[in-house]
């Protein structure tokens, strides 16, 4: 009889210690910005993955009396269904009758007469921490708002599912873009409240602007913790698979014969061309379907690799790498015809393509980032909210 209370006794604590160390995204704290929210007039910046539990924050702050005048949706809308890059219009949230302004295409930055009637922002959005994940640019926008129109903005951290490491070319400011403003790594290692405050500190807003931040921190959280994502943070990122593959497989945005699988079941989880040859181990035929209504190489069988199948924590140890894109030059026929003009936005570096042209491999490459990287570091450790993972 000892033996079974010693044995669910240590059962019940071994549970518990698992539970005390589940992390607590700052959604969650709620203790630590109702008070800076009640007796206000609110907007929030968020979309599908702004949940408490199974309850959006749209509906929880609402249901506690929190004056939610207006929200604002970044890419791919408040419900996260629509396609990279395709018009989210405004419009009203048929469940609260909120109105809901998108924050793309023509109006990526809130407009003052949007900010008018509220007094404070909220912003809560779950990241991927790769550079050309127009979240982060969202980001900026909304505090460059908030800075020349005099409010103030809580952020509602989450982890980053890619924050435990910091790799890949710096961005060449000649070739910022919203797919990437910042001088720093395709990934950085930050979460969203650490990349703020570092936008605040190192002046990288319009005209040096400071914008009032209030950062809700995540709880049992650090730079090395595993955190699998409870809701895709967008259609073509369906699961961890493609968040760690994302970082390496986006560049295939920016050629013009190769697929990452779009239009498949397996988004940035696959690669191929209608090019290549024959005999690769796998093959796909992308075709419409939600999130990719139009995808590239439409009705074409592609050959190429199924990276699905690598189990996850081999994914989350690979970490960035160019060799995918390296094999797809090498497998392209017309070389010439292989990179588009999309592919130096997503490197912002005018030197990545010569270098895959010039036949260079992985490890010479990265040689030439060493530098910049350790640079940033530097920048980045200034900011971080969480024990760093070195």
């Amino acid at each position: 009889m000892k033996k079974l209370v010693v044995v669910l006794f240590s059962v019940f604590l071994l549970i518990h210690t698992v539970q005390a160390k589940n992390v607590v995204v700052g959604a969650e704290r709620l203790d630590q910005y109702l008070p800076l929210l009640k007796g206000k007039s609110v907007g929030l910046v968020v979309n599908q993955t702004s949940a408490i539990g199974n309850t959006h924050l749209l509906d929880t702050l609402l249901s506690l009396g929190i004056d939610v005048q207006l929200v604002f949706a970044p890419e791919h809308g408040f419900r996260g269904t629509a396609d990279a890059g395709e018009h989210v219009s405004n419009g009203v949230d048929p469940k609260t009758k909120t109105a809901i302004v998108s924050l793309y295409g023509d109006n990526k930055k809130p407009k003052p007469g949007q900010l008018k009637d509220l007094d404070i922002l909220v912003f809560d959005i779950q990241d991927v921490g790769v550079r050309f994940y127009t979240y982060i640019s969202t980001l900026q926008y909304v505090m460059e708002a908030c800075a020349e129109n005099n409010k103030p903005l809580v952020i509602l951290d989450r982890p980053n599912p890619n924050g435990h490491y910091v790799d890949g070319p710096v961005l060449d400011t000649q070739y910022r873009s919203f797919v990437g403003m910042q001088p720093i790594p395709i990934v950085y290692g930050m979460t969203m409240g650490e990349y703020a405050k570092m936008l605040n500190g190192e002046k990288w807003l319009s005209n040096k602007e400071q914008c009032a931040i209030t950062v809700i921190p995540c709880l049992n959280y650090d730079h090395k913790t595993f955190y699998s994502l409870p809701i895709k943070p967008s259609p073509n990122l369906p699961n961890m698979a493609a968040i760690y593959l994302y970082p390496s497989l986006c560049f295939f945005e920016g050629t013009n014969n190769v697929s990452l699988g779009r239009g498949t079941d397996k988004p940035f989880q696959i690669y191929g061309s209608d090019v290549f040859p024959e005999n690769q181990p796998f093959s796909f035929t992308p075709k419409p379907v939600d999130g990719a209504k139009n995808p590239p190489l439409l009705d074409k069988k592609c050959y190429g690799y199924d990276l699905s199948t690598i189990p996850l924590d081999t994914l989350r140890k690979q970490k960035f790498t160019l060799n995918y894109l390296l094999n797809a030059y090498k497998l392209s026929k017309d070389k010439n015809k292989f990179f588009s003009s999309f592919f130096i936005k997503l490197a912002a570096k005018g030197s990545l393509s010569v270098q895959i042209e010039k036949g260079m491999n992985e490890k010479t490459i990265k040689t030439t980032w060493k530098a910049q990287i350790a640079k940033f570091k530097v920048i980045r450790k200034k900011y971080l909210l969480y024990k760093d993972f070195e």
